[in-house]
């Protein structure tokens, strides 16, 4: 789901179902934008088949759901299960639209989930596996989801010092503020920027067959044909990034602001502000 960066030492699921959740959906297709060349990469590496049964972790809008549901066609069928409400509503009258009468939608945690209709053949999840409180118990529930042998994939992001949109931004937020120390692992959008934590954590859980692969190229942010000054905009109202930006000054807010344009200016080509991102594709077995 998620693409925004920590405010705090802690981003947790809870969060998504409030102010997160919403926020993603006022900029729903700003976000989808900004990772569909990853999202359709994680897509292709799944490799669903016809006839698969697939839960959708963290589904967030349910573009991603909708995808799956045609490549499973009317034989198999998706459940996409996201914390927030706003989400789940507006994913549920989209699949709706689209004719997508093999995909569903409940909103619910999946840490604690047990919906009708497990075990599944497939989990996947698009940056939607980090924010468990509790990663043991959860990934443990997860595996309870789907059938043995059945197949995990989740796609989770690289440590920040490897994704240039984040550091670099963060970068210009450190030269007129002092950031939270970031705590290892905790809850947020690079709790397993590790490898080697993501094998354990999914050995622990009783997964096989642990499988990691880098996926490198460019994240545009803000999304396609993003100017400097339309990015910056983006990242201060759409991203966890701009809360921290909340109770300073207003000539420190004008100055990071500043900073940033000037940043995006240097990554700005026909696509937009495009910069260098890494994440993880995960795969395993049940």
């Amino acid at each position: 789901m998620s693409a925004s960066t920590p405010t705090s030492d802690e981003l947790k699921a809870e969060d998504w179902a409030g102010a997160m959740g919403a926020k993603w959906l006022a900029n729903i297709d700003r976000f989808e934008s900004m990772i569909a060349p990853v999202g359709e990469a994680f897509l292709e590496r799944a490799a669903f088949r016809p006839g698969e049964r697939v839960i959708d972790i963290g589904c967030g809008g349910g573009g991603t759901s909708i995808a799956i549901g045609a490549q499973v066609g009317p034989d198999g069928s998706v459940l996409g299960l996201d914390i927030s409400p706003d989400l789940i509503a507006y994913a549920t009258t989209r699949a709706r639209t689209a004719g997508a009468g093999n995909v569903s939608f409940v909103q619910t945690d999946a840490a604690t989930a047990s919906p009708s209709g497990a075990p599944f053949d497939r989990l996947f999840s698009r940056f939607g596996s980090m924010f468990f409180a509790e990663p043991g118990q959860a990934f443990g529930n997860l595996k309870s989801l789907i059938r043995p042998s059945g197949r995990v994939d989740l796609a989770v992001w690289a440590p920040a010092r490897d994704n240039l949109w984040i550091a670099a931004m963060m970068g210009v937020l450190g030269r007129h503020l002092t950031l939270p120390a970031p705590v290892p692992r905790a809850p947020g959008p690079f709790a397993l920027d590790d490898p080697d934590y993501i094998r354990a954590l999914l050995g622990a859980a009783g997964f096989v067959d642990v499988d990691i692969a880098a996926w490198d190229g460019m994240q545009q942010v803000g999304g396609a044909g993003t100017s400097p000054e339309s990015a910056v905009a983006f990242v201060l109202e759409a991203l966890s990034f701009g809360e921290l930006l909340a109770e300073v000054a207003p000539a420190v807010r004008s100055a990071v602001s500043a900073e940033l344009i000037a940043l995006f200016a240097q990554h700005v080509g026909p696509d937009g502000v495009a910069m260098s991102a890494r994440a993880w594709f995960v795969s395993a077995r049940a």
